[in-house]
């Protein structure tokens, strides 16, 4: 199969609208934070240490899900630049590492979900 520029041209909305989804959960999960900081300078609340210990976690992984993606984004621009200048073996190589990083971000956007929804299901079992 031969690499033309509109191939790797493609992955740039998927991982721009990708990068937009990860900003906005980072940006819900810091707001949170925030919050049950708060909190616990209040109350000293062992579960509420416990919830921003839990929410840390998930920023770090926010953080690399982040940086696999631009390193996706990077890597399919080199791409396209080793493309115009007809390197296609070694266009062909970036490529596929660009993909590699963006499914690489993926799971790890899998691994997040997992664990929003596994402690979402903790405090909703509070309830019953």
């Amino acid at each position: 199969m031969e690499l033309t520029l509109s191939i790797p041209a493609l992955l740039f909305p998927a991982i721009s609208l990708t990068m937009l989804a990860y900003n906005a959960r980072y940006l819900a999960i810091a707001a949170l934070i925030r919050q049950l900081h708060q909190k616990y300078q209040e109350t000293a609340s062992e579960s509420v240490r416990l919830q921003v210990k839990k929410l840390s976690r998930r920023l770090t992984i926010i953080k690399h899900m982040q940086a696999t993606a631009i390193f996706s984004f990077l890597l399919a621009v080199i791409t396209m630049a080793l493309i115009y200048l007809e390197h296609s073996t070694l266009a062909n190589v970036v490529f596929g590492f660009s993909l590699m990083a963006l499914m690489t971000s993926l799971v790890l956007s899998l691994i997040e979900v997992q664990l929003s929804t596994k402690a979402l299901s903790i405090q909703l079992k509070d309830m019953e």
